[in-house]
C-alpha cells in the first residue's frame, strides 16, 4: 500500500494577502505535501469566491476546498437573490462560521480578500472563528519564518507594483526557508476593472543572498 495514501493531504503553505488603495493582492506557493512526501508541485492554492473575491487555502487541503466550496455556493445563491455582487465582508463572514460551526471536523485556514464598491480592497483573516480585517496577513507553515520581514518591508500607502513586489519576496522568503513550501509562486490582482492571475516561475522567483 502506498504509504502517502496513510496520510493527510496538506497545504503546508505560505499564503498571503495585501491591501492597496483600489485592490488587493492575493500570493501562496505551489507545494502539497503528506507527511515528508511532495504530492504536487504545482496546486493552485488561491480559489474564487466570487467574481472579484478569492481566499487563500493552507492546512488540509480537502478541508480548505470543502470550505472554499461551500462558501461559494452560498455566494452564488446570495448574488442571484439580491441581484448584485456579495460583500467581500459577507464572503469572510460565510468563511468563519464554517470554520468555527466545523472547527472539529475540519482543519483549515482560509484568508479571504477582495474588492467591492462599498469598501473598496479589503483582507480578512479568519482564524479560529475570529474575523479581523488587516492591511494585510500572513499565514500557512512558512509564515513563521518572514514575520520579521514583513513588519519591517510593509509601507502603509504601497501602491499596485510595490504589494506585487511586497508579496512575491515574503513568498520566495518562505519557500527558501520553510520544508513544506516551495514550487511556484501564484499571484490574483483584484480591483474594480477585474482579475489578473500571474505564476512567477524560475529565475523570476526573488533570490536572496544565501541561496
Amino acid at each position: 500500500m502506498d504509504h502517502r495514501r496513510m496520510q493527510k493531504i496538506s497545504l503546508g503553505t505560505t499564503i498571503m494577502a495585501v491591501e492597496f488603495d483600489g485592490g488587493v493582492v492575493v500570493g501562496s506557493d505551489s507545494r502539497v505535501s503528506a507527511g515528508e512526501s511532495v504530492v504536487n508541485r504545482v496546486f493552485n492554492k488561491l480559489e474564487p469566491l466570487h467574481h472579484r473575491i478569492y481566499c487563500a487555502l493552507s492546512g488540509s487541503a480537502a478541508d480548505a476546498q470543502a470550505i472554499a466550496d461551500m462558501v461559494n455556493y452560498q455566494l452564488e445563491l446570495h448574488s442571484l437573490d439580491m441581484d448584485e455582487s456579495p460583500l467581500v465582508l459577507a464572503a469572510a463572514t460565510l468563511v468563519k462560521n464554517i470554520s468555527y460551526k466545523y472547527k472539529e471536523e475540519l482543519s483549515a485556514h482560509l484568508m479571504v480578500a477582495g474588492w467591492d464598491p462599498r469598501k473598496g480592497g479589503q483582507v480578512y483573516g479568519t482564524l479560529g472563528g475570529m474575523l479581523t480585517q488587516q492591511p494585510f496577513a500572513i499565514g500557512g507553515s512558512g509564515s513563521t519564518y518572514i514575520y520579521g520581514y514583513v513588519d519591517s518591508a510593509y509601507k502603509p500607502g504601497m501602491d499596485q507594483e510595490e504589494c506585487l513586489q511586497f508579496t512575491k519576496n515574503a513568498i520566495a522568503l518562505a519557500m527558501v526557508r520553510d520544508g513544506s513550501s516551495g514550487g511556484v509562486i501564484y499571484l490574483v490582482t483584484i480591483t474594480k476593472d477585474g482579475v489578473k492571475e500571474e505564476v512567477v516561475v524560475g529565475e523570476n522567483i526573488p533570490k536572496f543572498y544565501d541561496e
